[in-house]
């Protein structure tokens, strides 16, 4: 009996034990403090370094971070640049490598980071993440030289500019207005050769600078001035009174057929058309000139001088500073940034320069509207038109018809709103319907580069 009794005994203590093993085992496996995820390691590189910038790296894990190191691994050995040992928990820890000596005409370097948490998984020595990356180094900034561009630019206006850049690892390259604005850079004649045409544009009252940019993979810059003398422009002021009639026939039919909700209050209602449904358009005219625009390298350039709707009488013209009034009450001011011209009803509209339909569509307060692509970022634009003759991608003849005017959009009575775009900005259409200044401020200058690039 007693022997049976010590079995028994025995029996039950070693499942206890057992029971006590598993139970230790579950809360091993489940116990946070015992958590089996590896720390993770984000390095904001993209494999270039100029020794000068500092890389950014970031560390997570939801147990904390105990300890992390940074080595610079050469074939043979490694040298620890930084490390630190973190007593409080932190889940997120930042911090930066910067540049160190390295041997001349190094071109890459080999970095790892080792970062272990606080996790007593692992017989208490925590998870580890050792992760290994490679930098191209270079220290180079690219080349970035002026070719030619025109003598001046005008408020509103046009330029044209050909460059030179060029580096092994170049990124990005464009010409900035004011550290403002952006204008693509477009292949010209052979390799690392550029041309584009720039606008001042009308909104913008200070002229500052323009500088031609060139960024490479490591984030080595150049900036390049270009030379430009600036001439202002006279500006119109207009007031004009707005009607309930224009709200009930014009304000009103546009917002419902541009989807937006109709407010209760006239001036609202108005004022909706005028300032947010125009910025949409606005919007939508410099995200479509820009997707579509033709970016072939140019080996040749003509454009002639827009022409006039013919047998037409002009009502409106770029520049003019609008002031809405509503019962005596200023309401709202808007550019007019085109040139208004009225004829016969439904009067036919022709192309002066061969090119490409990139946009055939109902556009808020400018109605239907084309918009023709003519290479070099340059394009024109025809709005408040009756009928399209022509359709995206239709290559277009010089003098070719393409639509009929009409009075869609927010207009009373038909006629064309013509625009010249430049890479989706209106610039002053005048100067592109004159010869002499398309040939002397563009042209020329395409010429003159071309002679210069011919010798390199």
């Amino acid at each position: 009996m007693r022997r049976r009794s010590n079995n028994s005994l025995k029996n039950i203590l070693s499942l206890i034990i057992v029971l006590l093993i598993i139970a230790a085992g579950v809360f091993i496996y489940l116990s946070p403090q015992f958590e089996k995820n590896k720390p993770k390691i984000a390095f904001e590189n993209n494999g270039y370094w100029n020794l000068k910038d500092k890389l950014t790296v970031s560390l997570f894990d939801q147990s904390g971070i105990k300890s992390y190191k940074v080595y610079y691994k050469k074939p043979n050995s490694e040298t620890v640049l930084l490390g630190k040992s973190i007593s409080a928990k932190q889940t997120s820890v930042m911090f930066s490598i910067e540049g160190f000596i390295l041997e001349p005409n190094t071109e890459k370097v080999k970095l790892a980071i080792e970062v272990i948490d606080n996790s007593n998984w692992n017989f208490f020595q925590g998870n580890k993440t050792y992760q290994e990356f490679e930098l191209n180094i270079d220290r180079k900034k690219p080349i970035a030289n002026i070719v030619s561009n025109s003598y001046n630019i005008k408020r509103g206006g046009s330029a044209a500019v050909v460059v030179e850049v060029s580096d092994k690892n170049l990124s990005e390259k464009y010409i900035s207005f004011n550290n403002k604005y952006k204008f693509e850079l477009i292949p010209f004649q052979k390799k690392n050769f550029y041309a584009a045409i720039i606008a001042w544009p009308i909104e913008v009252e200070e002229f500052q600078r323009v500088n031609l940019v060139a960024i490479d993979k490591a984030n080595n810059k150049s900036v390049t001035k270009v030379p430009l003398y600036i001439k202002d422009l006279k500006i119109k002021n207009d007031i004009i009174n707005i009607s309930k009639k224009f709200i009930d026939k014009v304000s009103i039919p546009v917002l419902k057929k541009s989807d937006y909700v109709i407010p209760s209050n006239n001036v609202e209602i108005f004022v909706k058309q005028n300032k947010k449904l125009r910025q949409e358009n606005i919007d939508t005219i410099r995200n479509v000139s820009l997707k579509n625009m033709s970016r072939d390298i140019i080996k040749k350039y003509k454009v002639n001088a827009f022409k006039r709707l013919e047998g037409s009488k002009t009502f409106a013209g770029f520049a003019e500073r609008r002031q809405y009034f509503y019962e005596k009450e200023k309401i709202d001011e808007a550019w007019h940034l085109g040139m208004d011209w009225a004829s016969i009803k439904h009067a036919p509209i022709k192309v002066s320069n061969a090119g490409k339909v990139i946009f055939d569509d109902f556009l808020g307060i400018y109605g239907n509207t084309l918009i023709v692509d003519h290479k070099l970022g340059l394009q024109s634009l025809y709005a408040h038109t009756s009928k399209f003759h022509v359709k995206v991608d239709d290559e277009v003849k010089r003098n070719q018809k393409i639509a009929n005017t009409g009075s869609t959009g927010a207009v009373f009575g038909d006629h064309l709103h013509f625009g010249v775009l430049v890479q989706g900005l209106e610039v002053n259409p005048l100067e592109w319907m004159d010869k002499t200044w398309i040939k002397t401020r563009i042209l020329n200058v395409l010429d003159e580069a071309n002679e210069v690039i011919k010798t390199k």
